[in-house]
């Protein structure tokens, strides 16, 4: 495992337009070394925690519950990674905070092999202009 692909992952998270791509460099170069799962420590974060079940309905098409969320922060990096099950369905986000964009993989009910991914991104809240009106 080498971490300093972490950097080529949120290359592909930017501008790769075949998700399972990222997901599965993501799992072939990361998710599965324990080197690289011991890099974090557990965290929290209220825009996932927001931004998950929201998508995962989208996805979904109906109200759905997400548990066993085990959200990992590398700070060292600012990557969050963590597993989910949402309704019998296991899943997984990988999130850059730095840019704000991150990517779900959730899998179809077995016996499938399916797997819908969904790649999000966080938009910067714009604060109300102050003084001047130019109209």
């Amino acid at each position: 495992m080498k971490i300093e692909r972490l950097q080529e992952l949120k290359e592909k998270l930017t501008s790769e337009k075949d998700l399972s791509n990222i997901w599965n460099f993501y799992m072939d170069h990361f998710a599965d070394h324990a080197e690289f799962t011991g890099l974090g420590e557990p965290a929290r974060n209220k825009y996932l925690n927001a931004v998950i079940p929201k998508t995962c309905q989208q996805m979904f098409g109906n109200k759905i519950k997400i548990t066993n969320f085990l959200l990992i922060k590398i700070a060292k990096y600012k990557f969050f990674h963590g597993p989910f099950q949402v309704d019998g369905r296991i899943g997984g986000v990988i999130y850059f905070e730095d840019i704000n964009i991150g990517l779900l993989a959730v899998s179809a009910f077995p016996p499938s092999d399916i797997v819908k991914y969904s790649r999000f991104s966080e938009v910067a809240r714009l604060s109300e202009p102050k003084g001047f009106n130019l109209n």
